[in-house]
């Protein structure tokens, strides 16, 4: 039992070190990302949401899968006692990343002019060019990222995350505003240019989280003693090693450009799609959004036409709706790097039970996650953009998306960290397979609706609900399939669920007295406490995740007391 805890305390303690750490980036990228939309307003948000959709997929194909093939690779041979062949992971990484991140630095200028002509939002275009370098870069941080991981020591990726979202805010916020500033009024020239300003500022901030890495790498101690390393196997040849990453990687690469293919399908097809349909029907559009146009030809940009409205659409709902469903997913992903170094480990010592524990502990961890936020998204999802955006009509168009997406973000949430312990257990083709099928999905369901000239962009949240519900229901039987962890639906499912509704229900509730500010913090408060007990009652937490935590012991003496845990 003693082994057990404390290969759950790694995981755990890794987990809790990233999950502060995301929730500092979030918090800081809040204070960016509102604003921001604030300050670009729809059509400045539709630029800055072409370019980064754009700039998505060619990240996951120049280094989606590295840090994780990294990650494993290193874990797997601390298991095997090979600590000679960790320094030549990295060294091989390295340079693997600069081809594949130079290659993606290229390829993103070149497909620049043919993507913004297709899509027909030529103002996306310094954007592009903006963000690409952040290509380059970001391939050289995730090599050292993924070798800390594989130490399990997450404090170095921790760091440089904080690092990189504080220079995003400080500097891209700073360049975007001083755009506006300097020229004085928010034509859409204007925007476009602010919009490429926010855009570097993400670069400049990998730069410095890059320039982190590399000097702590260097200050740092080896990791392994003389003696250690003296007593351990000779390493293998690099080729022989950029044979093993490439053989993990390629498969990842492949599933995370499926992911992110899914969103490049959003930019591509859904401008396209609303462009259509307001070719077909302007005057159902002139009708659904007669409010919306008034308000930005009047306070926003006089030059504001009917052809520019796919692009503010579009803004509304990447900027406003899909930046906070958004945070589920990223929240949860974290225990899906927390988890691939201890699950490869102990799958490579063919370890059965600390295997099921593990998988276990990952997936009622990321449900008690998953539930509340997305069930609570969907619940609230008017009074929260209300709270952050100033533009009520961005808000009225933004909700009905956010409330679907909701939903979705459950199964999201719940999808990524199973395709990290598949991947984590030599199945990294599985989920290649889900995720391209669920990209499918997406295609047909945005294809269907969105040309509806009565639908158009509330039909987008759709085609991700039904992606990502395939992807869950997919990842699920193949990780039961493979990992042999028959698992117990009650436990980790069920009980998460009831919890999370009952959470939703009392916020929904509580905004039923009035629409303002306070009653939306006070339903926020009230369904944390209607969350609590409903895990206390459904005894939701099992004992074994409480002894992970650090301080896990007097944990689970506190929660005895409190009866959220039963007594041993």
């Amino acid at each position: 039992m003693k082994k057990k805890t404390n290969v759950q305390h790694s995981f755990m303690h890794g987990s809790l070190i990233l999950l502060i750490a995301t929730a500092l980036v979030k918090v800081i990228g809040a204070v960016y990302r509102i604003p921001l939309a604030n300050l670009l307003d729809e059509s400045g948000m539709g630029y800055y949401s072409t370019a980064y959709d754009l700039y998505l997929p060619m990240y996951s194909l120049a280094m989606a899968g590295l840090p994780v093939a990294i990650s494993r690779i290193v874990a797997e041979h601390i298991a095997a006692g090979r600590y000679n062949d960790v320094a030549v992971t990295l060294k091989v990484a390295k340079r693997a990343f600069w081809v594949t991140g130079g290659t993606g630095f290229l390829l993103m200028c070149l497909l620049s002019g043919p993507f913004i002509s297709y899509t027909g939002n030529s103002g996306a275009l310094l954007s592009v060019f903006c963000i690409a370098p952040c290509l380059l870069v970001c391939c050289i941080m995730s090599a050292y990222r993924g070798y800390y991981e594989g130490l399990k020591n997450m404090t170095p990726t921790a760091i440089s995350q904080v690092l990189e979202a504080l220079g995003k805010l400080i500097l891209g916020y700073g360049l975007a505003f001083a755009v506006i500033k300097i020229r004085g009024d928010k034509s859409l020239e204007t925007l476009s240019i602010a919009a490429a300003g926010a855009l570097f500022g993400i670069t400049l901030g990998t730069v410095i989280a890059a320039g982190y890495l590399i000097i702590k790498y260097h200050r740092d101690d080896p990791p392994f003693t003389k003696e250690q390393c003296d007593l351990a196997p000779k390493p293998a040849s690099g080729s022989r090693t950029l044979k093993a990453l490439v053989a993990i990687a390629v498969p990842i690469v492949l599933g995370s450009f499926a992911t992110y293919i899914t969103s490049l399908i959003d930019v591509v097809m859904v401008q396209r799609q609303l462009a259509k349909a307001l070719a077909d029907s302007p005057e159902i559009f002139e009708e659904m959004y007669k409010d919306f146009i008034a308000y930005r030809k009047t306070e926003v940009n006089a030059s504001f036409e009917l052809a520019d409205l796919p692009n503010a659409l579009y803004g509304v709902h990447r900027g406003y709706a899909y930046s906070i469903y958004n945070l589920v997913p990223v929240i949860t992903s974290v225990l899906g790097v927390s988890a691939i170094p201890i699950l490869a480990s102990a799958w490579t010592k063919k370890d059965s039970a600390l295997v099921k524990s593990n998988i276990e502990t990952i997936f009622r961890t990321t449900a008690l996650i998953a539930f509340p936020a997305g069930l609570g998204i969907f619940a609230l999802s008017g009074q929260i953009l209300s709270i952050l955006y100033s533009s009520e009509y961005a808000v009225s168009i933004a909700t009905p998306n956010l409330r679907v997406l909701g939903v979705a973000a459950v199964f999201a949430g719940l999808t990524i960290p199973m395709t990290s312990m598949l991947q984590a257990i030599g199945k990294q083709k599985i989920p290649v397979r889900n995720i391209a099928v669920g990209a499918v999905i997406k295609i047909v369901v945005n294809f269907a609706v969105v040309g509806i000239p009565s639908v158009n962009i509330k039909g987008v949240p759709y085609g991700t609900l039904f992606c990502y519900a395939f992807i869950f229901i997919a990842n699920f039987i193949s990780l039961r399939k493979y990992s042999g962890v028959k698992f117990n639906v009650v436990s980790l499912i069920v009980k998460p669920f009831v919890a999370g509704a009952a959470c939703a229900a009392a916020a929904y509730g509580v905004c039923m007295l009035g629409d303002s500010k306070i009653i939306t913090l006070a339903a926020i408060c009230v369904a944390v406490v209607v969350y609590i007990i409903a895990i206390a009652l459904l005894k939701a937490v099992e004992r074994e995740d409480v002894l992970s935590l650090p301080k896990g012991e007097t944990i689970a003496k506190l929660l005895e007391k409190v009866k959220i845990i039963d007594r041993q």
